[in-house]
């Protein structure tokens, strides 16, 4: 592995750090929206589903990146 491959590995590594963190808040707030009552009027808890599709969305993107390169 050359030095250019590993640090885009260390980069894309500490991003999915940060990604795994954002999709545990976003966890945490659709339980804690969910506990507010309604689900169907509830935009907090509409919200908090988004962001959690987006966090899985993104974590699979950035596992992507990482396996190709591993690959290289």
């Amino acid at each position: 592995m050359t030095d250019i491959q590993k640090a885009k590995l260390e980069m894309w590594t500490k991003k999915m750090t940060e990604a795994e963190a954002a999709l545990a808040d976003a966890m945490k707030r659709k339980g804690e929206a969910a506990q507010m009552g309604d689900l169907s009027e509830n935009s907090a808890y509409k919200m908090a589903i988004e962001d959690v599709e987006m966090g899985y969305a993104r974590i699979n993107e950035i596992t992507k990146i990482i396996e190709n390169i591993k690959k290289d």
